[in-house]
């Protein structure tokens, strides 16, 4: 029979801190470590068996805050988690430390005070066999250790409930071993696991904040025959049952509209959107939109709105930030008292610009604005060959991102009365600063990012639909009819809008651009549980030659990847030697 390789020789190969994993050594350990468990007769996976009542981690930690040194308490408990580190301290003496619930308490294991007969041999054997990242369940009472370490000291030996397989390395930096093993990176670095959680704490925030104003939450179709609502390229599936394509919603909008017509005053709705565009550093196809609706409520109550709900948002974090998910950045709430500062679109682009806009409902607006662009040498983010291909929306919508959205560098910044043509979904007046036709529609920007985007609805049933042909009309090559625009339009919408939408306020904001703000990070990747829709699909193709499943088997085949075969790779961990230089950082 092949001796496996120790256990000991292979922990410092399997995961570089500085490069990705080492699927060579990660084959072998997990080998090695499977041989280990069943020749202990641990690798079991027992149910879970309660022999006293159990206590959460947080809840054990509140509980005892105040025990003084060397008190035992009275009540026996068991705690369930997993491994961070084992010491041991002779032979009769084993040092835990145990995590569960994002907080850590020390676990002792003292063969003398130890109730159910557990044996020296028996003591040393299980300290041998646990590893970092085991989970365990032990059952003691508590107590403070000389060194003011609060402790559960063990009556019982701890139960080895579900074994790791692979190791748990103390750091991971490499970003492809991040994207790859995103459930390591979770258990390893706290900042990964802290932005999620701050996700989460969002999330319930929007939530309360809604709820306690008197909105309801519905949910609304997914699915649907068109997908409405926002400006964006839908996904669409195949769907047997009704024998057509369907698509998947790039917004809630329209559906929460409806409610408002049937009677709804306050909705709103957190959940998915999907829209079929690229991936970049802000954006990703799947995510996650809150969105709400308020009758009879106008622009400025949408602000007064906004403002008290980032504002609260911002305080609500910095505590989190301040107890509990430490690793994160504090947040200055300085430049979130209000009122916040607000702008006008037009007035404020043709200050930075240096002339007068031309009619932006005129049909030659576009012409116009890029022959004025032209001869006052003003550059465009991109070629002019592409700018001269955007529509006008398009291209206004450039230059609000050249000359206005950077005005939000360090403070909240509301962006407010768009160009018509920018809005197909709000109210619309004209303008009585610069006599442009203007929609009654904001949008809230910090660090140059879009936060929220608001407006009073549209609830005039021929105007909206005049406005969706327009909307149509645009996106259609030159030369295009209005009928061939509108089949393009939501009708059953308009013709819900004749039974009659009150004057209402909506709000849109992507969850992730919030927690990307307050985590104080740059990457939307950060913010979503399993990084972007590439990191995602990525997992499947990563998992033929990173899973343990797969290593297994690829160990038991032969010849292995990085340049080594299986029995070059065992010659270099038995005989002790060190193997790819690269491998020894951990």
């Amino acid at each position: 029979m092949r001796p496996t390789p120790s256990l000991q020789f292979l922990r410092p190969y399997t995961w570089k801190p500085a490069g990705p994993l080492n699927p060579v050594y990660l084959r072998f350990f997990h080998l090695a470590r499977q041989q280990e468990l069943e020749q202990a007769n641990a690798l079991k996976y027992p149910r879970l068996c309660h022999h006293g009542p159990p206590m959460r981690i947080p809840d054990f930690r509140e509980k005892y805050a105040n025990i003084q040194q060397g008190v035992v308490a009275d009540e026996e408990v068991t705690l369930h988690g997993r491994i961070e580190s084992v010491r041991r301290a002779g032979s009769k003496l084993v040092f835990l430390d145990l995590r569960g619930e994002f907080e850590r308490v020390q676990g002792i294991c003292n063969l003398g005070k130890l109730l159910d007969g557990t044996t020296d041999g028996g003591l040393k054997g299980l300290a041998k066999l646990l590893n970092r990242g085991d989970i365990i369940s032990v059952r003691g009472r508590a107590t403070r250790t000389p060194t003011g370490e609060l402790t559960i000291q063990a009556t019982h030996l701890p139960e080895l409930l579900t074994p790791s397989l692979v190791p748990l390395p103390t750091k991971l930096v490499d970003e492809e071993s991040r994207k790859q093993h995103r459930h390591i990176d979770m258990l390893v670095n706290r900042r990964t696991i802290d932005t999620l959680r701050l996700r989460s704490y969002i999330i319930k925030y929007l939530r309360d904040f809604f709820h306690e104003r008197d909105f309801l939450e519905f949910q609304t179709p997914i699915l649907a025959g068109d997908a409405g609502g926002a400006n964006a390229r839908p996904f669409t599936v195949s769907a047997k049952t009704v024998s057509r394509d369907l698509s998947l919603r790039i917004a809630p909008e329209l559906w929460l509209k409806r409610l408002v017509v049937g009677g709804v005053d306050r909705v709103f709705e957190l959940g998915p959107a999907f829209r079929n565009e690229g991936i970049d550093q802000t954006h990703n196809p799947e995510f996650t939109i809150c969105e709400f609706y308020h009758a009879y409520a106008n622009l400025q109550d949408l602000i007064s709105l906004t403002e008290a709900l980032i504002r609260g948002v911002a305080v609500h974090c910095q505590t989190l930030i301040a107890t509990k998910l430490t690793s994160l950045p504090p947040i200055d709430l300085t430049p979130f008292e209000r009122p916040f500062q607000q702008a006008e679109f037009i007035p404020t682009l043709e200050s930075a610009l240096g002339f007068t806009l031309p009619d932006l409902t005129s049909p030659t607006a576009h012409t116009d604005l890029l022959s004025l662009l032209k001869k006052h040498n003003i550059p465009l983010d991109s070629s002019e060959s592409s700018s001269s291909a955007d529509t006008l929306p398009q291209l206004l919508d450039r230059l609000a991102a050249s000359y206005i959205e950077p005005l939000s560098s360090g403070v909240p910044l509301f962006v407010t009365h768009h160009p018509v043509c920018m809005s197909p979904l709000a109210k619309s007046f004209t303008c009585p600063r610069t006599g442009q036709a203007v929609s009654a529609r904001t949008e809230l920007f910090m660090a140059g990012r879009e936060l929220a985007n608001m407006y009073e609805e549209e609830n005039d049933p021929f105007a909206q639909r005049t406005k969706f042909v327009a909307q149509a009309v645009a996106k259609l090559a030159p030369g295009a009819s209005k009928e061939e625009a509108a089949v393009t339009i939501d009708e059953s919408y308009v013709q819900a809008l004749a039974s009659g939408l009150p004057p209402t306020g909506g709000w849109g904001c992507g969850v992730e651009r919030l927690v990307m703000l307050f985590a104080g990070t740059r990457r939307i990747a950060d913010c979503l549980s399993f990084g972007t829709l590439k990191n995602v699909v990525g997992l499947s193709a990563a998992a033929a030659t990173g899973s343990p499943a797969s290593a297994l088997a690829a160990a038991s085949a032969g010849p292995v990847g990085h340049g080594e075969t299986e029995a070059e790779a065992l010659k270099h961990i038995t005989n002790g030697e060190d193997g790819p230089s690269s491998a020894k950082a951990h």
